[in-house]
């Protein structure tokens, strides 16, 4: 399931249990679960689901704080950085995310390089900034012109600015 994620096995059994749950909407065992394989052997994939599946009940801060976590342990990781801005983006705090989107643009391992890209699209545009935001979604779409939020984004934002 998680080619790329290296772990012991105990560990992955309890992750990959967690992460079904999660995806089914099981969220409170999807927790249990992520928590259980993180004291078997804590990694920074186990600590950024975990936060991710906070996020999906709205436990922003707690989310934030796994994020954190995962990158004491793996500071070259993507997806908590991304992760972390996305999260202060729905609380509304777009300055703040900035860095945080910044950062992971430049970690070296990252499953989806486009997210930052796109998520700093959709800050600029939140925040009027149609030029700014142009750009995060061309570097998103020339990294996956595959990935329809970046695409989509694109289409949207030429018409506005012709």
């Amino acid at each position: 399931m998680f080619p790329h994620y290296k772990i012991g096995p105990e560990a992955r059994k309890y992750f990959e249990i967690a992460y079904e749950n999660q995806m089914s909407g099981h969220f409170d065992r999807a927790i249990h679960y992520y928590k259980k394989s993180l004291r078997i052997e804590p990694t920074a994939e186990g600590y950024t689901f975990l936060g991710w599946t906070y996020s999906l009940v709205g436990k922003f801060r707690m989310a934030i704080m796994q994020c954190k976590k995962a990158i004491s342990y793996d500071p070259d990781f993507g997806n908590p950085y991304n992760d972390i801005g996305s999260y202060l983006m729905q609380m509304g705090l777009l300055n703040e995310a900035i860095p945080w989107l910044q950062k992971a643009k430049k970690v070296t391992r990252y499953s989806n390089p486009e997210f930052p890209y796109c998520n700093l699209g959709r800050l600029y545009e939140r925040k009027g900034l149609w030029p700014l935001a142009y750009i995060e979604y061309q570097r998103a779409a020339a990294l996956n012109s595959d990935h329809a939020p970046a695409v989509e984004s694109l289409q949207r934002l030429a018409a506005r600015l012709n």
